[in-house]
């Protein structure tokens, strides 16, 4: 049996699949992924990139930060791939339960997937840190510097930087989903990225999948490991 007939034979088999995903997901719809050779990580700035993403260096240089953030994370031209439209799918058919992603695009929720828990927030959802009123994503691309709210305080996006912590809600939401599920799929993630590369370990189950492009330590403990592109993987095995 090919990897593709297992991965079939899998999906037909699960009656509750989780889907857990990273930046790889959505490199397919021009959107950069952080670790790879052409990543953000190894492209040359004033400041590292992971530094430029901290609390610290937001708070300290609010301007530096939301130019590097407009520049490198915000790409509002960026439509869902076929990752993003097989897993909506799967889900309409009752057997995906979650979607449990890293990346803050929101293009699973742009292709349709319902429930979505975004570990590490989302560019779409933006908040004033003084008075708490709500702003989409226009109000940041649209702004000149550090947007401003009405009442004079900084809109932030609500993601998480480095030093800050994810929120402990989804990442419990996420853990029982993970617990509960019969076939596990994880894809375009290099698993390097903690506490989120850690649930992992709370599935249980015979059917841990790994669809990535590249290897990674997790590629010995699962069930089926396939290196390619997950869209086009995700998309054939549904059809």
């Amino acid at each position: 049996m090919t990897e593709l007939q297992t991965l079939r034979d899998y999906i037909k088999k699960s009656e509750s699949i989780v889907f857990f995903g990273g930046a790889g997901v959505s490199t397919e719809s021009g959107i950069p992924d952080f670790r790879s050779v052409d990543g953000i990580y190894n492209q040359v700035y004033s400041h590292p990139p992971e530094a430029m993403l901290s609390h610290s260096f937001f708070v300290r240089h609010p301007e530096e930060f939301f130019r590097f953030y407009k520049e490198k994370l915000l790409t509002p031209g960026a439509k869902p791939n076929k990752a993003h439209l097989a897993l909506a799918a799967l889900e309409r058919r009752g057997r995906l339960k979650a979607v449990i992603t890293q990346n803050i695009d929101g293009l699973h929720q742009l292709a349709g997937s319902e429930t979505v828990l975004e570990l590490h927030g989302s560019v779409h959802r933006n908040y004033c840190m003084e008075c708490g009123k709500t702003y989409p994503v226009s109000a940041v691309v649209q702004s000149s510097g550090a947007p401003a709210c009405a009442c004079g305080g900084m809109i932030r996006p609500d993601v998480v930087l480095y030093e800050e912590v994810l929120d402990q809600n989804t990442l419990e939401r996420a853990v029982a989903f993970i617990r509960q599920t019969d076939m596990l799929i994880i894809g375009g993630t290099s698993l390097a990225v903690y506490p989120a590369a850690g649930l992992v370990s709370y599935y249980g189950g015979d059917r841990l999948v790994l669809i990535n492009k590249d290897s990674t330590p997790m590629d010995s403990r699962c069930d089926l490991v396939i290196h390619g592109s997950i869209g086009e993987t995700l998309d054939t095995a549904l059809h």
